[in-house]
């Protein structure tokens, strides 16, 4: 019997920063069952599975339509923001890197959000991730 893998659509059409995608992933991915809060490393918990309709160490697909939309307003911009909020809650020995991210950002150097993201879902080995 062949067995195909479960087949994920984000859209980046459906949201434009990274609350939005965190809405988008929660109802696409894990079905409305679960909410990811945008913790990064919660995210790759969930990638491996056990949630929503994934199972523990299952093989399946995450489309990711409209990715050239996402990487920009993933970008730069969002990841300062987002930076700025990680600042106000780190531990006080991760504020200089914290710091350097953010000043890196503003000379649109580093990674990115998207960035971010895409390496943690390439990462995982049960996922194929399809960047349209």
């Amino acid at each position: 019997m062949i067995k195909f893998n479960k087949v994920f659509v984000l859209d980046g059409e459906n949201f434009s920063d990274f609350n939005g995608l965190c809405n988008e992933f929660s109802n696409v991915v894990l079905s409305g069952k679960y909410k990811w809060n945008g913790s990064l490393d919660a995210f790759n918990d969930i990638l491996f599975g056990g949630f929503g309709d994934i199972e523990v160490e299952e093989e399946y697909t995450i489309f990711w339509r409209n990715s050239v939309k996402s990487k920009i307003d993933l970008g730069y911009g969002e990841t300062i923001t987002i930076l700025n909020e990680m600042l106000k809650n780190c531990h006080p020995s991760n504020e200089e890197k914290v710091i350097k991210e953010i000043r890196d950002a503003k000379m649109n150097l580093g990674s990115t959000i998207f960035n971010w993201v895409e390496e943690i879902i390439l990462d995982n080995k049960n996922i194929t991730l399809i960047l349209e």
